[in-house]
């Protein structure tokens, strides 16, 4: 990574970007990547930072910093969610832009990747305080995004509400109704069938497809999930259908472990009414830490980045990683799994099904028509399933991890895309 005249770094150069730098390096040296390319890709095209005032409750004026990145747009308009959480900065949000990139050259979307979201508690403002944050940086970044140019959706602290507020900024600034400015909307605005709960669907099909090539069967398999949000819920919830028994599932305060297996039905109801698992009486207390080391099946990491280290990658003891979470796999905890014989499925494969279905959202508005839930349920499993078998055919071909076979596969695509295009001027 190149820095700035005066030695430092650029803002955006954190941790989290600078695993996403060597991710993306490890698999520019497998592909014998042009140089010229690397340093296109090391950067994002664009980067926004923008200040959110917003009149609080109280009445005072509170100032937040709010950012968009877009990576790349070399396959089309650019694509991502819009986080509202206490640690948003702008590297992070350049990290998951990039990630994005690569997640849909994986699985075949004519977008680039792009992420945004504001530093703020979204747990501490009101619904008023919310809209208002919403819709002011919505009115920040308008120039920044559009249905041709980059098109934001729901993401960790947001959902279709914020996205119905966003929606609703642009069409009035505009002077008439985008329903397909953004994605993850609520049905009856433009909205998607089977758009909630599509990355937790996606993620479940990737683990039934590893399944099968494992030839193990999903009948009383254990699964245990970090993470109890929208991705993590609707995941152990399909894995529940699908015959899993999944054990142990938390959140950023608690977890609850049952060796004999969770009703996700009534836990899903406990969080619905309580906001938390905590206080939920169908097992025993389990910390975040404790359930990334149970012995299980299916291991689903759903919370934030960065949760299996070389300090712990050594006491996981599942036989399969399922990635809902981006980037929560640290370089060195990769080698460490790999050896010890873990399958790790790779966030830009495992959680593609929110950004695939977010693209169906996009075609639907762009066209007027709009699809059954079966049919996209059918059109979601088909584009994850081709997807796993590619990586894992590459992957078995070139003897790599499933990681670097699915960067090498995406990153490949978007260098022959970037070459046929030359650079402009």
């Amino acid at each position: 990574m190149q820095s700035h005249p005066d030695g430092h770094q650029p803002e955006y150069v954190t941790p989290i970007y600078q695993m996403a730098i060597a991710q993306f390096c490890q698999a520019a040296d497998h592909l014998g990547l042009d140089p010229n390319l690397r340093k296109r890709f090391m950067v994002p095209k664009r980067a926004l930072l923008v200040s959110v005032p917003i009149r609080m409750d109280d009445q005072r004026v509170e100032v937040f910093n709010g950012y968009r990145v877009q990576h790349d747009s070399t396959l089309g308009p650019s694509k991502g969610g819009i986080r509202f959480h206490p640690d948003v900065t702008l590297g992070e949000v350049s990290a998951l832009a990039m990630w994005m990139t690569w997640k849909c050259g994986l699985v075949g979307l004519p977008f680039g990747g792009a992420k945004g979201g504001v530093n703020c508690d979204p747990s501490k403002l009101s619904r008023l305080e919310l809209q208002r944050l919403t819709r002011r940086y919505t009115a920040e970044i308008i120039q920044f995004i559009g249905p041709d140019i980059d098109v934001p959706a729901p993401d960790v602290g947001t959902n279709e509400q914020v996205m119905a507020w966003m929606m609703d900024t642009y069409s009035q600034l505009k002077g008439y109704s985008i329903p397909e400015i953004v994605t993850g909307k609520p049905i009856c605005i433009g909205g998607s069938l089977g758009r909630i709960d599509a990355t937790g669907r996606g993620v479940v099909f990737c683990v039934m497809e590893a399944f099968r090539h494992l030839k193990m069967n999903p009948a009383g398999k254990t699964a245990a999930v970090q993470g109890f949000g929208n991705v993590g819920s609707h995941a152990a919830l399909i894995l529940h259908q699908e015959g899993c028994r999944v054990i142990a599932a938390s959140d950023v305060r608690s977890g609850v472990l049952n060796l004999t297996g969770l009703d996700i039905p009534s836990l899903i109801g406990h969080v619905a009414q309580n906001g938390f698992i905590e206080g939920f009486s169908g097992g025993e207390r389990i910390s975040n830490a404790e359930l990334l080391e149970l012995s299980c099946d299916v291991l689903v990491p759903a919370a934030l980045s960065e949760q299996i280290t070389a300090a712990n990658a050594g006491r996981v003891s599942c036989r399969i990683l399922v990635e809902a979470a981006n980037g929560p796999t640290t370089p060195e905890a990769d080698r460490i799994l790999h050896s010890n014989g873990v399958l790790l499925i790779p966030d830009i494969l495992a959680n593609a099904g929110g950004v695939i279905v977010s693209y169906f959202e996009w075609v639907q508005d762009l066209q007027n028509f709009f699809w059954k839930e079966k049919e996209i349920h059918a059109k979601l499993q088909e584009i994850m399933s081709n997807a796993f078998h590619q990586v894992l055919s590459f992957s078995q071909k070139e003897k790599i991890d499933m990681r670097l076979a699915a960067l090498m596969l995406s990153i490949r695509k978007i260098s022959d895309a970037q070459l046929s295009r030359g650079i402009f001027p």
